[in-house]
């Protein structure tokens, strides 16, 4: 039998097979298609995410700007603040807001430590040995000494134009003298009269003395005399007596005295020449008793009366360009 013709498709099917390609492509998505939607929020949205940084940190000196990045478009120029020096804020005055300040136990000065302790080791020897009188005594010494040279923290108010009480105590006398010539001559104070406030100090006020302004202490005498009953007004001539100039950074000059007095017999020095003190820093103390002179420059006026009591540090005993102050009653 001849071989018969292999059967060719016919074009139907020929035709019908060529779509099927097609057919196969369209249920495939197209690769601008493949993308998943949830791509397209990314780059928009809400105004409420997008800003991550605060424009106040966008505007920090050193930051990078704000560029565009994955779901964050980059934002218009004209919308960032203008950059500023931030002003400094005033400080704020002590009796301002914040916490209220506590009383605190005062510490004492180390130089009453082995006054204290050889008190206090006589009166224990005094009650071992069965005498109970004295050894009350020596125990109540001991409490007086540790309250003589306590040295409690003082707030100095800042100023221009001012001078603090450089001591403890009442002011008992307010007039005009001739100065010292110890704290007269070159580079210190100009030969003349001045007004002197004077600070008598008890055995019960605080002991330390303090500087009445900032600056440099550009001179310290001391000379040794007698021990007279400090309140009287030749104790500054005759008695145990350390001087101090002070100078501060606008040229204004203080001297004031250190006067030893009846039962005081030392003076102690913290600081030296060429020292630079602060407001209201310990320069000194004097032992049981004393006054200390401050002698005012021209200009200055005092802001205390006779009788007034002064705290070393604190009190403001002259502004300069200041009113005189009038003695009100004593009551």
């Amino acid at each position: 039998m001849p071989s018969r013709p292999p059967k060719q498709m016919s074009g139907s099917r020929m035709s019908g097979s060529a779509p099927t390609e097609p057919a196969a492509e369209s249920s495939l998505p197209s690769p601008e298609a493949s993308q998943p939607e949830a791509v397209q929020p990314e780059a928009v949205q809400p105004e409420a995410q997008q800003p991550e940084v605060s424009m106040s940190e966008a505007a920090e000196p050193g930051r990078l700007p704000l560029t565009a990045g994955p779901g964050r478009p980059a934002p218009a120029p004209a919308a960032l603040p203008p950059v500023t020096e931030p002003t400094p804020p005033l400080p704020a005055a002590p009796s301002a807001g914040g916490e209220p300040v506590a009383w605190q136990w005062p510490t004492v000065h180390r130089e009453g430590w082995r006054f204290a302790a050889a008190a206090g080791f006589a009166a224990l020897v005094a009650g071992w040995a069965g005498w109970p009188l004295l050894g009350w005594t020596l125990a109540g010494l001991t409490v007086f000494i540790l309250a003589f040279f306590r040295d409690p923290l003082r707030t100095s108010p800042l100023g221009d134009g001012l001078i603090l009480s450089p001591a403890d105590g009442v002011i008992s006398q307010i007039m005009e003298v001739e100065l010292p010539r110890q704290l007269v001559g070159e580079g210190a104070l100009d030969p003349g009269r001045a007004t002197r406030v004077s600070i008598f100090m008890s055995v019960f006020d605080v002991h330390i003395n303090r500087t009445p302004m900032p600056g440099t202490i550009r001179r310290l005498v001391y000379v040794p005399g007698a021990f007279l009953n400090a309140d009287l007004d030749k104790a500054s001539e005759e008695n145990e007596r350390q001087y101090l100039l002070v100078e501060a950074n606008d040229g204004t000059r203080v001297g004031f005295t250190q006067i030893a007095g009846l039962v005081a017999r030392r003076i102690v020095s913290f600081v030296r020449e060429g020292s630079i003190v602060g407001t209201g820093q310990r320069v000194g103390l004097i032992r049981f008793g004393s006054r200390v002179d401050v002698f005012l420059p021209a200009g200055f006026e005092p802001q205390v009366v006779k009788g007034q009591r002064a705290v070393a540090g604190e009190t403001v005993l002259a502004r300069r360009g200041g009113l005189p102050l009038a003695p009100g009653p004593r009551q």
